[in-house]
């Protein structure tokens, strides 16, 4: 990595286990102010104590907030807000959207939406745009959402996202993966000041299909997994993504392994992106201030 992490202020979703907790411990070990985000508060505390247990110095603290709904992502961005400005910083550096989950059975949201969708895509989407202002006012300020190769061939109906049927927990999951993807690159059509870029982590031993499932996918899984890399290894495209001040944007925003990787021909569909930014505003009831420049 050509960058310097040190100081630089990063939140990470999702900052409790697997590629999160990977994440915030290697972004405490460069000296970055490290902000967490988990949904459990005893396992927000695990996380930190485990890191400061390596890293004494280290400068991190987390954020309780389940992004499953909309009025805790919002509760969320005012809370980091208030910090950062207490803490006399007035921007943020590095967002990484890494909070996701797979749901074998439909469930549907307090706000109505099916969850996967709502966890996967909308949470980032919103939370993104609440800290957009303190992202632009970085000097080069970074907005990292970890999507996935299950991206590729999967359709998008978006006028049956919100409430799919038949539900199928595959492809509700690798919707929301593209839609991660065509959400990063409507992020840069509209944002002067702020770089984003979709990671595909490749296959890791991560629990994320074991959560809050003991049906065929957790079995599937807990095999599958076993081939996968640690999460220190897609990490590493994480830091980079965030430090580096030479990447090549020029063909495109989706990364694995530190290297510009071609996406779904889907995934950068001009109309599709547009269509999901203007069906996740109306979802999240932000208007559309982020015009496209």
């Amino acid at each position: 990595m050509n960058g310097e992490l040190t100081g630089r202020v990063v939140v990470v979703t999702g900052a409790t286990s697997g590629i999160g907790l990977a994440a915030a411990r290697a972004f405490v070990e460069k000296d970055a102010f490290v902000i967490g985000v988990g949904r459990s508060e005893d396992r927000n505390e695990k996380a930190r104590e485990t890191i400061l247990g390596d890293f004494p110095n280290g400068r991190v603290e987390y954020f309780r907030a389940d992004l499953a709904s909309q009025a805790e992502v919002r509760e969320l961005s005012k809370s980091i807000t208030s910090f950062v400005a207490g803490k006399g910083f007035n921007h943020i550096d590095v967002l990484v959207n890494n909070a996701g989950g797979y749901l074998e059975k439909k469930q549907m949201t307090d706000d109505g939406i099916e969850k996967t969708f709502a966890v996967n895509h909308l949470a980032a989407f919103l939370l993104s745009n609440k800290l957009l202002p303190l992202l632009s006012s970085s000097d080069d300020g970074r907005v990292l959402t970890i999507s996935s190769y299950s991206h590729f061939t999967t359709p998008l109906c978006l006028y049956r996202i919100v409430d799919p049927w038949p539900y199928i927990g595959l492809l509700a999951y690798k919707r929301s993966k593209l839609c991660n993807v065509l959400f990063t690159y409507e992020l840069n059509r509209r944002s002067k000041h702020v770089t984003a870029f979709a990671v595909d982590p490749g296959l890791v031993n991560t629990s994320i299909a074991s959560k809050g499932s003991k049906g065929i996918s957790h079995w599937v899984w807990r095999a599958r997994r076993k081939k996968g890399t640690p999460p220190e290894v897609p990490v590493q495209t994480i830091l980079y993504l965030s430090s580096d001040k030479g990447i090549d944007t020029s063909r495109g925003y989706y990364f694995k392994n530190c290297t510009f990787k071609q996406p779904s021909q889907k995934a950068i569909r001009e109309d599709l992106a547009a269509d999901l930014w203007d069906l996740s505003c109306r979802l999240t009831g932000l208007n559309q201030a982020n015009e496209r420049s």
